[in-house]
């Protein structure tokens, strides 16, 4: 590498990217973030018209950025959405396992069809995607980039005490699945650089969410919690996410990013 400039060493120009869970506030903040660094997209979430509504919002360009689809948990969409993607743009090299799903019931009453949904798609879905990934590449010429989307819930376990006014209390499930993911990371690490493929992880702390915002009790609880005092906002996340898909991190493998704002630091 001759060109060590910071826009070519962050630049995602020739990238093309499958994210999947594309129409929550997460995935396209990550998707925005992308485009903004030259990126294609193949944009997919089990319904189509979040992902739109989101494209609309956002103002993503359309020459850039494919919808389709797809459910993480049926290998044939995924190969589908790959097969879009190498029609659009060309070939895809690079994917994002952003989808993720979780259950709020007190644990007591949890139902075991709410731990088999967050456990197919939290864990079957991120293992078929980059199953479906790797194979796709091995049959090209290797080489391309995987970022899962864990959660620092993944390395420690959620403080009721913080949830006072938030019904959303994250699961043992959810927590579980996401060590599942940050373990998966370390092990297709392992058996994907033998096509040339990195894959790491993000795990990030709480996103404060500014279309439906967490209650403000919750809120300063939590940024008690916090070293740094605050949720995250989505760009810092989205932007962990872009580094790890660039040319900045190409000797970073097997790596769980964690943007938490310092909580697991205590």
């Amino acid at each position: 590498m001759t060109n060590l400039t910071p826009q070519a060493l962050f630049s995602l120009e020739g990238s093309v990217l499958l994210v999947t869970g594309a129409g929550g506030q997460l995935g396209s903040g990550i998707i925005s973030a992308a485009l903004a660094a030259g990126a294609k997209v193949i944009a997919t979430d089990m319904e189509t018209e979040p992902v739109s509504a989101r494209m609309t919002q956002e103002g993503w360009p359309a020459e850039q950025v494919a919808i389709t689809a797809c459910d993480i948990r049926v290998r044939a969409d995924i190969d589908a959405a790959l097969a879009l993607g190498t029609e659009r743009f060309g070939e895809v090299n690079g994917l994002i396992n952003n989808a993720g799903v979780s259950v709020f019931e007190p644990f007591l009453e949890r139902p075991e069809e709410s731990f088999d949904w967050v456990s197919e798609v939290n864990l079957k879905g991120t293992f078929l995607a980059i199953q479906a990934f790797i194979q796709y590449r091995s049959e090209r010429d290797g080489g391309g980039t995987i970022v899962n989307i864990a959660s620092h819930y993944g390395l420690i376990s959620p403080d009721p005490r913080i949830y006072t006014d938030c019904l959303r209390r994250n699961s043992e499930v959810y927590g579980a699945t996401k060590a599942g993911v940050i373990q998966m990371t370390r092990y297709f690490a392992v058996h994907g650089a033998e096509h040339g493929i990195r894959v790491n992880a993000v795990s990030p702390g709480g996103v404060l969410n500014p279309e439906a915002p967490q209650g403000e009790d919750f809120q300063e609880r939590y940024g008690f919690r916090c070293p740094m005092g605050r949720m995250a906002d989505t760009h810092e996340i989205s932007g962990a996410v872009v580094f790890l898909l660039s040319r900045a991190a190409s000797y970073v493998n097997g790596h769980n990013l964690v943007v938490d704002g310092g909580m697991t630091a205590w």
